[in-house]
């Protein structure tokens, strides 16, 4: 070809890469040592290998910004694109994985997800937690302990979840009552606790945006399988958030943000009909580690 070419051959791309990254680590060698300038490295310098081994194209480079652009436009104050980003990709339940690890025996914690509300009223144990009496009926009963097995006795459990539809609260604020399918409990002193619901349904992620898009290309699922979320405060214990899944559901194994564990599986068995109406009960054991030196009262409060 006369002696031209048109690019660098493959194998000198790694050697042009690597060169970047070491400038770019000399000049971060001027500051003084960081948590921030050990991240930003590495970040660059997994960023420089992932461009060696892809390639991209200019045009590939400016469809990612235009993607990246456009999360950003999506997130406002009451719609997280860059949360439900992380989600998807398993990053939100690594670091939940990462920086919560519980022993043998303790409960997996979990992402509370963004559906929270810290404000709910506290409720009378046997209390029903749906406001306005739509679904099957759901009898939760469940019983809090240390790793040690005795009973917490006082703990607080709060619990939200979707309703029969798959929608919470929050998200029908017009339609559907305050605070519906949400309660705030004290365990007796056995540790135990028991609500009233209903069923619930599982659902989808948003998928009308970029990050909705992005998973539609890629033929991976948004489907979140139904579940309840829970998160136990007790004084001297770790304070733990998670789910617990409909060992049923259809989507068990392909959950969108990946918080299903072999431990957060379980039956919401039916009972027998009522009046033609089918009923549910939920049968749970809660285990809490001891709070560790040095952490406060709130760790896992995420």
């Amino acid at each position: 070809m006369d002696g031209q070419h048109d690019g660098p051959r493959r194998e000198e791309i790694p050697a042009a890469i690597s060169a970047q990254t070491e400038e770019f680590a000399r000049r971060l060698a001027t500051a003084d040592p960081s948590r921030l300038a050990e991240a930003a490295l590495a970040t660059v310098g997994s960023l420089h290998a992932l461009i060696a081994a892809l390639r991209p194209t200019g045009e590939e480079f400016r469809i990612a910004i235009d993607f990246i652009t456009e999360v950003g436009h999506y997130a406002d104050s009451r719609r997280q694109e860059w949360v439900l980003l992380a989600d998807v990709l398993g990053v939100s339940s690594l670091i939940e994985d990462q920086n919560s690890a519980r022993p043998r025996g303790a409960t997996p914690n979990t992402v509370a997800g963004p559906f929270y509300r810290a404000d709910v009223p506290e409720t009378a144990l046997g209390a029903s937690i749906s406001r306005d009496g739509k679904g099957e009926p759901l009898a939760v009963t469940g019983r809090v302990a240390g790793l040690d097995g005795q009973p917490l006795a006082g703990a607080i459990v709060e619990v939200w979840q979707a309703n029969a539809e798959g929608l919470y609260e929050n998200q029908e604020p017009d339609l559907q009552p305050e605070f519906n399918l949400r309660g705030r409990f004290r365990t007796d002193p056995q540790g135990r606790f028991h609500f009233l619901s209903v069923k619930p349904k599982g659902y989808m992620l948003p998928a009308d945006g970029p990050v909705g898009r992005l998973m539609a290309m890629l033929g991976i699922s948004l489907e979140r399988p139904a579940h309840i979320h829970f998160r136990i405060t007790a004084n001297g214990f770790e304070t733990l958030t998670t789910h617990v899944f409909d060992r049923s559901d259809p989507a068990i194994g392909r959950d969108a943000i990946f918080g299903v564990k072999p431990e957060l599986m379980a039956e919401f068995r039916a009972l027998p009909l009522n009046g033609g109406r089918r009923r549910h009960a939920l049968d749970l054991n809660l285990v809490l580690c001891p709070e560790r030196q040095g952490e406060s009262a709130h760790a896992g409060r995420k």
